[in-house]
């Protein structure tokens, strides 16, 4: 009875189209109802990493290969001061159900830090991806990295900015591929607060700006944008794509007319995934980036 009654209210939710609304936690519990963990495990949970605190969560195909498989890391958004890795599950069981390993980091948030607390607990999580990440079954020379508003920040920044992976003895060629999704990318001088805010501790503020680290040798790239988008404008993407190919870079943008900046997101879950192909389009561009590997062939005799 109690279960018959959250799948009713879940689906009043649904029918509104509130459910991010409401908290991206209530879209993964709805996504869950939904069948979008079906063929999916989080195989790890709350498992420390970096320096101050930190947990990540680790997802991956319940059946198939058992090793071997690409990696994803998947940092959600909330404009620097809110969101939850467990909140965003209807992501991560997404993209393991494409055959991804996928690694869901927490980072600090404002008010307890700025500028650049996020982008050094993304490298920490890289690296710990880097040395762990085979225990469950990923590749450790496949991983790409993806995320939404705030979360595409980190993306852009970690493979574009190459400080702060080499910070953390990591190599930034690590990183195979990119997707940023509804990202802030071009946004200085900063007019939002949340900007403002999380910002704050940069002595430069171009230094925090994505597009000024273009260059041509960065790995492939995705951009994707909402038409709609009113928090997080779809000039950051359109700019920093345009810089890119300037540079000879490989950039793909695309951008999903009508849509808004939580509808991306919200794509990515089950109920919701015929407002557009973010996760089709996501998947095979990964897919194409990071190609699977071919076994060697056998001697000849």
């Amino acid at each position: 009875m109690k279960r018959a009654a959250i799948v009713i209210a879940l689906i009043v939710i649904l029918i509104a189209g509130t459910a991010f609304t409401a908290g991206p936690g209530t879209l993964s519990v709805l996504d869950g109802v939904m069948g979008g963990g079906r063929g999916t495990a989080r195989v790890r949970e709350g498992v420390p990493f970096g320096t101050h605190g930190q947990k990540l969560d680790v997802w991956r195909p319940s059946g198939g290969a058992k090793t071997g498989l690409p990696v994803l890391i998947f940092w959600y958004g909330g404009g620097w001061v809110h969101g939850s890795r467990g909140a965003y599950a209807f992501a991560a069981r997404a993209y393991a159900k494409a055959g991804y390993v996928v690694v869901m980091p927490d980072y600090r948030k404002v008010p307890d830090v700025r500028f650049p607390a996020f982008l050094q607990d993304g490298a920490e999580a890289v690296k710990w991806t880097r040395d762990h990440i085979a225990q469950s079954g990923g590749d450790p020379n496949r991983i790409a990295v993806a995320g939404h508003s705030a979360g595409a920040y980190t993306v852009a920044m970690l493979t574009l900015d190459q400080r702060w992976l080499r910070a953390e003895g990591v190599d930034p060629r690590i990183i195979k591929a990119a997707v940023g999704l509804c990202g802030p990318y071009d946004f200085y001088p900063f007019t939002a607060k949340r900007a403002i805010d999380a910002m704050q501790g940069a002595a430069d503020p171009v230094m925090t700006q994505p597009i000024h680290f273009a260059r041509a040798d960065v790995p492939p790239m995705l951009l994707i944008t909402a038409g709609d988008d009113t928090q997080v404008k779809p000039h950051n993407a359109v700019n920093l794509t345009a810089r890119l190919k300037a540079l000879g870079a490989s950039v793909t943008h695309i951008d999903y007319p009508g849509l808004s900046h939580e509808n991306v997101a919200m794509a990515l879950s089950k109920p919701f995934r015929g407002k557009a192909p973010v996760l089709a389009d996501s998947v095979a561009f990964l897919n194409r980036a990071m190609p699977a590997r071919q076994p060697l062939p056998p001697p000849s005799s």
